[in-house]
């Protein structure tokens, strides 16, 4: 049931996100819907930090989206249509009925006595083991050589990156 609902809320949030017109509500919606699928691929996964650091990266991607559009866009007003909210009501109204439905809250209680009882540390443990070092290895080196590229980059010894014209 849990899988109905996050297919629900995925296609409500891109159903969304087709009707926005403003930036930066198309900035949040497409925000949310990231947040869900790490929520999924977190659940899928093993240990969450692909996910932990996909959402990271993505959020980093936003504020710059986020600083930008607000420059750009910084007087524009939020539109709402009428007939859009007439359609998305009973979707709202819909989702919390389907999450107190007895039968829902029977099939949650037994996944909790079947659920895999592992230790944390050796789910942790298991991307510092041999498969999965190289890539804990690579992965880094690959964020140690970035950091280096980007201070050099930036450093600046005659004044501030970008001027005031």
């Amino acid at each position: 049931m849990s899988q109905l609902i996050f297919t629900a809320t995925g296609v409500i949030n891109s159903t969304l996100f087709m009707k926005m017109k403003h930036p930066m509500s198309m900035g949040i919606i497409l925000l949310v819907q990231t947040i869900y699928i790490c929520i999924i691929t977190s659940s899928m996964a093993q240990n969450a930090w692909f996910s932990y650091i996909l959402f990271l990266v993505f959020l980093g991607g936003m504020l710059v989206l986020f600083i930008y559009m607000n420059s750009v866009a910084s007087n524009e007003l939020f539109q709402t249509s009428k007939n859009f909210m007439w359609i998305m009501m009973p979707v709202l109204i819909m989702l919390p009925l389907m999450m107190i439905d007895p039968m829902t809250l029977f099939n949650n209680s037994d996944e909790m006595y079947t659920m895999d009882n592992q230790s944390e540390f050796w789910q942790t443990s298991s991307m510092f083991n041999y498969p999965n070092n190289i890539m804990t290895i690579l992965a880094v080196m690959y964020l140690f050589l970035t950091l280096i590229v980007v201070v050099k980059i930036t450093e600046s010894h005659q004044g501030p990156l970008r001027s005031s014209n």
